[in-house]
């Protein structure tokens, strides 16, 4: 049985005749706090699109699981996976709405009652209990990207995807964040970053090719 909760096989991906992945290949197992490093333009975000099905690659494979994603396996499989992007498009409304609407889809109907931990991951992210009433046209940068995490945190995948997610927060709402990671020890979490803060929940990095010293620190 595959031991990893993510594995990447020789995945290769090109846009027109410029290659962003030239056989890149990984594994997170079960629980595994990882930190995706690399310069601009090495192709940290390409991976994780790649994890989440939004991109098919050119070739090499992606399991979850233990299970290779797939057309027929993808929309499966993701719900397995959550992906936070450094700007998230949460939709429209009040963040209760925006927390709510998830759980009207017959996939999610089954664990509406999770949304009962909203109210501590507020808690727990340094946010008021206020901001469930405010429009999120109104929210900062860090509170969208602070509820964008407690939305994926409710639908209770085992899986976490972060995309740059801590970028517009403070010291202070980071380290909630990152603590939060760190006491999950049966999440699996692989996190893009370029931002050093951003990797105070990770076990180890992982340097895609071309990686300078500095990156493979952290650094990018």
């Amino acid at each position: 049985m595959d031991e990893c909760a993510i594995r990447v096989d020789n995945l290769t991906v090109r846009f027109g005749e410029q290659p962003v992945l030239e056989g890149v290949s990984l594994g997170l197992e079960t629980g595994a706090k990882a930190s995706l490093t690399g310069p601009s333009g090495s192709g940290k975000s390409t991976v994780l699109r790649c994890i989440m099905g939004f991109l098919v690659p050119d070739a090499g494979a992606v399991y979850v699981e233990g299970e290779r994603l797939t057309v027929e396996t993808v929309w499966r499989l993701r719900t397995k996976l959550a992906y936070v992007a450094q700007e998230p498009d949460i939709g429209a409304g009040t963040v209760r709405e925006i927390l709510q609407r998830p759980f009207r889809y017959r996939a999610n109907a089954h664990i509406e009652d999770n949304l009962a931990h909203a109210p501590a991951l507020f808690e727990r992210f340094l946010l008021p209990q206020a901001l469930l009433d405010k429009d999120v046209t109104a929210l900062s940068g860090g509170e969208k990207q602070r509820v964008a995490v407690i939305s994926c945190l409710l639908l209770g995948r085992r899986i976490v995807l972060l995309d740059e997610a801590s970028s517009a927060l403070d010291d202070a709402a980071a380290e909630a964040v990152a603590g939060y990671f760190r006491a999950r020890e049966n999440l699996t979490v692989l996190s893009v970053s370029h931002d050093r803060r951003g990797f105070h929940f990770s076990d180890h990095t992982i340097a895609l090719p071309g990686g300078d010293e500095e990156t493979r620190h952290g650094r990018s």
